[in-house]
């Protein structure tokens, strides 16, 4: 008599899923966000951002036969689905499923606890809505306090690059900013400000290329001294 067939269990049904979708599970079942702007790198298992860029590929391409973009005899898109998958899932939008840069961090041994401003910082990002490039400038102002961790100038670009390589609004990602910031200095005062150019209003919709937005956020001493943040504020507009 021939065996009664079980029922896959769940490790043998997620693993005849596309490698999007056992992410998707694998983040359900922890109840975890996973927005645009959101990191799910711990939730990736060896191999499978490999699978998920060869998925992309292909439902890129068929995005363009959807435009009717004859891809098979265009010598000009027949790759364009690859580039743009390699594009999105390793370059511009990197920071979603990369683990945080390795960042040394070193003690306040002198007890530093006066204004420092680093930036201009280039920041590239692409908007949430439309996929359109956001360009800009990143402004961080750190108050230490004795019990602060200090860290190398050029890791703040690497930590602002790993927040900004992600689909953004522009609102949301100074926040990230000053969130990773503080958790990684533990300063008496953080504030951030960003400048950037929204391709969103170039390029389409209104067609306005003047245009910027300017926003910041301010924390501990920054948001309680007006005498502190009028001062970084000040050096950071005559920078």
């Amino acid at each position: 008599m021939s065996q009664p067939q079980r029922d896959p269990t769940p490790i043998q049904r997620l693993s005849v899923l596309p490698a999007s979708q056992r992410v998707l599970e694998r983040l359900r079942s922890a109840g975890t966000r996973f927005h645009a702007n959101d990191n799910i790198a711990e939730y990736l298992e060896d191999g499978e951002l490999d699978a998920i860029e060869a998925e992309v590929a292909a439902k890129a391409q068929e995005m363009l036969r959807a435009l009717v973009i004859d891809v098979d005899n265009d010598h000009n898109t027949r790759d364009t689905g690859r580039r743009l998958a390699r594009m999105f899932v390793r370059e511009l939008f990197a920071g979603r499923y990369q683990q945080a840069p390795a960042v040394t961090e070193f003690p306040n041994a002198e007890r530093l606890n006066e204004l420092m401003i680093v930036g201009p910082l280039r920041v590239r990002s692409a908007c949430s809505h439309h996929l359109c490039p956001i360009m800009g400038r990143v402004w961080v102002g750190v108050l230490p306090d004795a019990d602060s961790n200090l860290i190398g100038l050029s890791k703040y670009a690497r930590l602002i690059d790993w927040i900004m390589s992600r689909p953004q609004i522009q609102e949301e990602a100074v926040s990230q900013i000053a969130n990773l910031l503080e958790q990684r200095l533990k300063p008496d005062g953080i504030a951030v400000v960003m400048e950037a150019d929204h391709y969103c209003m170039h390029w389409r919709g209104v067609k306005d290329d003047e245009s910027k937005m300017i926003n910041s956020v301010m924390r501990g001493r920054f948001l309680a001294d007006p005498s502190l943040r009028k001062e970084f504020l000040s050096l950071r507009h005559r920078g």
